[in-house]
């Protein structure tokens, strides 16, 4: 039975992880924070692999309080960058195989078609850079790696827009939402469908690749939806970025192509207002607390 780590454990990604994991009998998975392991540490990652014989490690932890990190560079630098090194460096030692996720911020947005994988990465905040220089460092440190850009990641665990928008809309009448920042809504439940797909391939073709739902809409569509489907009354007005100042830059549009995973993985991609209804369900039936 091969072991596979899983950084940032209680997040919402490898949660979901966890959902799917329990149905597989081929792998054992041991999923990890700080307090089991500091991937910031060298010598503690190093031991980790050694004595688990790790043959996948999914590097599911980050520093992604975005705005914080304009503040708090070298944090987001080390977790973001060094961890994701000395994980590359392990993998490489241990002849394991490393899945590393990496995010649609590494653009700037001035963009209008989709962004293809090889298109020119330009960070427009600390948080976006620290994941582009994690993907070069890893790329230059390990060729056994897949890195997977996604975007706006939502699910029924960990704290995300969805529930901030659930709890929100229960203590409020109104909301002001941003409507010029275009992306797609990433529920992390497909995410970790195509995870589990690229670790039960024998050979899957080493590289960067994008995933996100299919299509595209603004932070106040996503709001909008979030409350259509759920029933939650509550008057929403869309705002422009300019209205909403925050210390990170964002990318005003960073919809990505996802030809690639979907030729190499031969999988469909769910569009993101049905994957919205499936988490919002899930979110209903399990009675999970969004606070």
């Amino acid at each position: 039975m091969k072991n596979i780590l899983v950084t940032g454990g209680s997040g919402q990604l490898a949660s979901c992880i966890k959902d799917l994991s329990a149905k597989i009998e081929d792998f054992n998975f041991i999923y990890v924070d700080i307090d089991e392991l500091d991937i910031t540490d060298i010598n503690a990652v190093k031991a980790f692999f050694k004595n688990n014989s790790v043959s996948y490690c999914i590097n599911c932890a980050a520093y992604t309080a975005v705005d914080k990190a304009e503040s708090n560079k070298e944090a987001a630098e080390r977790v973001n960058v060094l961890g994701a090194i000395n994980l590359a460096k392990a993998c490489k030692a241990n002849d394991a195989f490393l899945i590393h996720i990496s995010t649609d911020f590494v653009f700037d947005g001035m963009q209008t078609s989709l962004y293809e994988e090889q298109d020119k990465a330009n960070p427009l905040s600390v948080y976006g850079l620290t994941k582009l220089n994690a993907e070069l460092a890893i790329a230059d440190v390990l060729m056994e790696h897949i890195i997977i850009r996604t975007s706006w990641l939502y699910s029924e665990h960990g704290n995300n827009f969805l529930k901030t928008m659930l709890k929100l809309g229960t203590e409020r009448d109104s909301l002001n939402v941003v409507t010029d920042q275009i992306g797609t809504p990433t529920y992390a439940g497909d995410l970790a469908k195509t995870i589990m797909t690229i670790i039960e391939k024998e050979k899957p073709k080493y590289g960067t690749y994008h995933y996100s739902n299919e299509g595209a809409a603004s932070w106040y569509d996503f709001a909008k939806a979030i409350f259509d489907i759920s029933g939650v009354k509550v008057m929403l007005s869309p705002i422009k970025t300019e209205a909403y100042p925050t210390p990170a830059v964002r990318p005003s549009y960073s919809v990505m192509d996802k030809s690639k995973i979907k030729e190499e993985l031969k999988i469909t991609i769910p569009y993101w207002r049905d994957s919205l209804r499936v988490c919002l369900k899930r979110l209903e039936e399990n009675v999970i607390d969004i606070n």
